[in-house]
């Protein structure tokens, strides 16, 4: 009689018993990739049940299509498959790692917007265990080379292969069942990612975001004005009255704001070994005359710093997945922050960015925010080592810019979008003046470093403003534009934070970024209310004293006192002064402690806020997909026509040329045309035996 291991090794050398053992590994890889790459928040032996068995039903079916063929062929088209399966895991848990999400159809359609330098990333990224998805594939590729296992070249049956594939589609079946009596309603109501991959596996997400994606493209060709009724509804019924007492209070002053890519609030008065990290920045947030906000928190998602600039310009949020400003940039109508205040205060509009102009569509997102200039990395001079990563290097970039500052008509409306703290924190000995962290996390280390580069770069600017005279006539508004830390950097995280272990809550408070408004006789003060990005643009038409009862938008005046002060996070989680949502998980805000089991009253009170957070965000995204706006009139505004925008460089130096000369308030023709960029000090190493040529206008 044959032994049981016999039979085993007999049953291998069928076509179906190669085609489980394909399975049950891939199966096996899937679960640890899970477990081990990504931060799911599994709980409990369902769960943990349902990581497992999620990966079944879509292996069974993807892999049994090699079924449908004869001899050799199959057997290789299980490897091939496999191995694109594989490919697509891999690719997912490098964009997890740095994005804390997986990968959507709308990001790979915005790839070619932001993949500027993505090797160095990639590289920054990658880990020897990564490969190990592949490790299956090889084993059994050697195993048909060497003929360990031989090749069953005995016709497969139709009705089996089809029978392979229907039990796949009935395992998905209960596979759903159970995931929707664990968490109800998964596929309607979730704006979290981790949970679709969590219950139903990574090849189901990706079918469903395609689904969906298909589906907006749709909904977006249907959308009618009658969809904007229960969006005025909402924004009625939570509108924040302005306070009296800041309204209008930096009228026709000058606005810079200043992207601080990738600055957490925690930095702000840290220090490495008793120095200041951020010295410029830090005086600057404890100044009288500064608004700074201690419990501001970003709100993006996958689009990271496009959908903090969607956010900030238009109080609008980004997308579930992807970036808005990539797929509805170019086509859809919005009243943006520049053509407001062009329209309807008379503001010259310009954005500054030292890379090239089509990351993240900025070149046509740009024109349908309704900004006047664009001035990106062709405007500036070529300096030897001028870049690190995603553009020009922040000294740089901060003092070439003033050449273009120096002549726009005042006031101004000027953003400029530092990058030099941007992932993954590279900076060369020549500019480094402090010590790296030694946390062990080669990813994480660095980031001190570079963010203490950005601080100096700030410095150089704020002295070149006082030496300019600018800095009478100006407001300054500071932002952090997301996280630079990822999640998936627990370990590092507790160390620099100086605890043992990191929670849910620790993480939720680790979203703060900086947000600061500085003016000359602002009255200042550090503020505790709790916003967000989204919250920006109310917050600046209140200072601006322009009345904004009438918009599509959906934050609140951070001023008012009339704020609900509850801050959704994109994927649905939130944060209020009372209580906290993070990854499923609740807390008392005030003292971090974790709520298991809620009281009556308690539930009540979060089922209202989950409401408001679930109701502001689905209308928002209606908004977005639906190109809503473009049914609504708003009252004293003209829709932004994007032919009226050019940002040809020839084109824009000439338009600038003839705006300086129309209008004469430019700080260069106050100066009786003499330029102030030689006010502008720097000891940026790569500039100290340069003359910088400028394009001419």
């Amino acid at each position: 009689m044959k032994t049981a291991l016999q039979k085993l090794w007999h049953g291998l050398n069928t076509k179906l018993g190669f085609f489980l053992l394909v399975v049950l590994l891939f199966g096996i890889k899937s679960y640890w990739a899970y477990s081990t790459e990504f931060n799911l928040g599994v709980k409990g032996s369902v769960q943990h049940f349902l990581l497992a068995f999620n990966t079944i039903p879509s292996a069974l079916v993807f892999l049994g299509i090699a079924l449908y063929f004869r001899g050799r062929l199959s057997y290789w088209l299980m490897l091939i498959i496999n191995a694109l399966l594989s490919t697509w895991l891999f690719a997912n848990i490098l964009y997890y790692r740095e994005f804390s999400d997986f990968i959507t159809f709308n990001v790979i359609k915005g790839s070619g917007a932001a993949s500027n330098n993505l090797g160095t990333s990639i590289l920054g990224i990658i880990r020897p265990e990564d490969f190990l998805v592949y490790a299956d594939v090889v084993i059994l590729a050697l195993i048909l080379l060497f003929h360990v296992i031989r090749v069953d070249m005995r016709y497969f049956k139709l009705r089996y292969a089809m029978t392979i594939t229907a039990l796949g589609f009935v395992l998905f079946g209960v596979n759903l069942g159970m995931a929707e009596s664990n968490r109800s309603q998964l596929l309607t109501r979730t704006f979290d990612n981790n949970y679709i991959v969590k219950y139903l596996g990574l090849q189901v997400y990706t079918i469903y975001d395609g689904v969906k994606t298909t589906h907006n493209s749709v909904v977006k060709a249907k959308a009618n004005k009658e969809q904007l009724k229960p969006v005025q509804k909402f924004l009625k019924q939570n509108y924040a009255k302005p306070n009296i007492e800041y309204e209008g209070t930096i009228r026709g002053k000058n606005i810079f704001v200043i992207h601080l890519e990738s600055l957490q609030q925690f930095m702000i008065d840290y220090k490495q070994n008793g120095q200041e990290v951020m010295p410029n920045l830090n005086k600057l947030y404890h100044s009288s005359n500064t608004l700074a906000f201690d419990n501001f928190f970003h709100q993006v998602g996958q689009g990271k710093t496009a959908d903090a600039e969607m956010m900030l310009e238009n109080s609008l949020f980004g997308l579930p997945e992807g970036s808005a400003m990539v797929t509805d940039g170019t086509t859809n109508t919005f009243q943006s922050a520049p053509a407001l205040l062009h329209q309807k205060l008379g503001y010259t509009t310009a954005s500054f960015h030292g890379d090239v102009p089509s990351f993240w569509n900025r070149d046509n997102a740009y024109k349908s925010f309704g900004y006047q200039y664009f001035f990106s990395k062709g405007y500036y001079p070529k300096v030897k080592d001028q870049e690190l990563g995603y553009g020009l290097k922040d000294k740089i970039f901060m003092k070439e810019s003033m050449h273009y500052i120096e002549q726009l008509p005042q006031p101004f409306y000027a953003k400029l979008i530092t990058v030099t703290n941007h992932y993954p924190y590279i900076i060369d000995k020549k500019n480094t003046s402090i010590e790296a962290w030694k946390t062990g996390d080669d990813t994480v280390d660095h980031y001190i470093q570079t963010a203490h580069y950005l601080d100096q770069s700030i410095g150089e600017f704020l002295d070149y403003l006082d030496k300019s005279g600018l800095r009478q006539n100006s407001v300054l508004i500071l932002y952090g534009d997301h996280y630079g830390i990822s999640n998936n950097h627990r370990p590092a995280i507790a160390q620099i934070l100086g605890k043992k272990k990191i929670t849910n809550y620790d993480l939720a408070m680790f979203q703060k970024v900086p947000f600061m408004i500085n003016a000359p006789g602002l009255k200042g003060g550090i503020d505790h209310t709790y916003g967000g990005e989204i919250d920006v643009l109310p917050t600046l038409e209140d200072l601006l004293g322009i009345s904004s009862d009438k918009y599509i938008q959906f934050g609140q005046d951070l001023l008012s006192k009339d704020r609900n002060q509850i801050v959704p996070f994109r994927n649905g989680d939130w944060v209020t002064p009372k209580y906290t949502k993070y990854n499923g998980d609740y807390y008392h805000t005030a003292t971090g402690k974790q709520i298991k089991n809620p009281t009556a009253k308690e539930q009540k009170q979060i089922d209202k806020i989950q409401k408001y957070v679930t109701t502001e965000l689905g209308l928002a995204d209606k908004v977005m997909n639906g190109d809503l706006l473009r049914f609504y009139k708003l009252p004293g505004f003209k829709k932004v026509n994007k032919k009226d925008y050019t940002y040809n460089m020839k084109k824009s130096l000439k338009n600038l040329k003839k705006d300086q000369k129309k209008h004469k308030t430019s700080v260069k023709a106050q100066n009786g045309n003499q330029s102030t960029y030689d006010d502008y000090s720097t000891d940026a190493p790569e500039l100290q035996d340069s003359q910088p040529s400028f394009p001419s206008n």
